[in-house]
């Protein structure tokens, strides 16, 4: 691999509650592309704005991030949605993020459904297939970042929709290649990280939870803001890729 984004949920506090290490504006600097909650599972329209304005100084890549209407359970409980509904949903969030960008002077890069709403779209595909039509008849180039193989995944293949797909540094891996989903990782050790990284960067592959080793193709790796340290695990994966000759770039600098 010669070059690959590193993205981070991002700008997912609420008001005077602050989530992860609190860290977003130092997190800035060393990540490609951010994914900026849009007020659903996590986020206010102060927040967002701030977070946009950073990203600008920071020539990082900006995208919506919206998640189920949770902000109690943070977007990582399943919600019993009928998908037209949810897709509703999800275009006001892409719309309040979108204007708060025009504001900025800055494109929108991507979508990437947050938690419990990514894993609904990876395996529903009714509401997979209504998502990625509406995504496409908005705006046909917005990629859409989303883990290979899964439901959403195949929907943008079928109507030509870019997609960014993910490898989770952070998230254990089953056997068929699908993360694991938790609420909580707990503290990670930043080398176990950085091993695991390099392995899937430099050889495309990943260790699950099984203890087998399997290919994994992906165009960018996500770290998420809320793992404890997460400011000193992306810095040191940054490190160790750029040591062995890996570009740090957003999908659409890369173009």
């Amino acid at each position: 691999m010669k070059r690959v984004d590193i993205n981070s949920d991002i700008g997912e506090s609420f008001g005077s509650w602050v989530i992860g290490d609190g860290v977003d504006d130092a997190l800035m600097s060393v990540i490609s592309s951010a994914n900026i909650a849009t007020g659903f599972h996590a986020g206010d329209p102060n927040i967002m704005r701030k977070t946009i304005e950073q990203a600008k100084i920071n020539n990082v890549a900006i995208g919506a991030h919206p998640g189920f209407r949770d902000l109690q359970g943070f977007g990582r409980r399943h919600l019993s949605i009928p998908a037209g509904e949810l897709i509703n949903d999800i275009i006001y969030q892409l719309g309040a993020l979108r204007e708060f960008a025009s504001l900025s002077g800055l494109p929108l890069q991507h979508i990437k459904p947050h938690g419990a709403l990514y894993m609904h779209l990876a395996r529903d595909e009714v509401a997979a297939q209504q998502f990625v039509e509406t995504l496409h008849q908005l705006d046909s180039k917005l990629c859409l970042y989303c883990m290979e193989n899964t439901a959403v995944w195949r929907s943008a293949q079928q109507l030509g929709q870019p997609v960014v797909t993910e490898f989770y540094a952070d998230r254990a891996y089953d056997d068929q290649g699908v993360i694991v989903f938790t609420r909580n990782t707990g503290y990670l050790k930043v080398q176990d990280i950085v091993d695991k990284v390099l392995l899937a960067c430099l050889e495309g592959k990943v260790k699950t939870v099984t203890g087998n080793i399997i290919s994994i193709n992906f165009d960018s790796i996500c770290i998420h803001s809320d793992t404890p340290g997460a400011l000193e695990i992306i810095s040191a994966v940054k490190t160790a890729l750029i040591h062995h000759g890996v570009e740090i770039t957003s999908p659409s600098a890369a173009k």
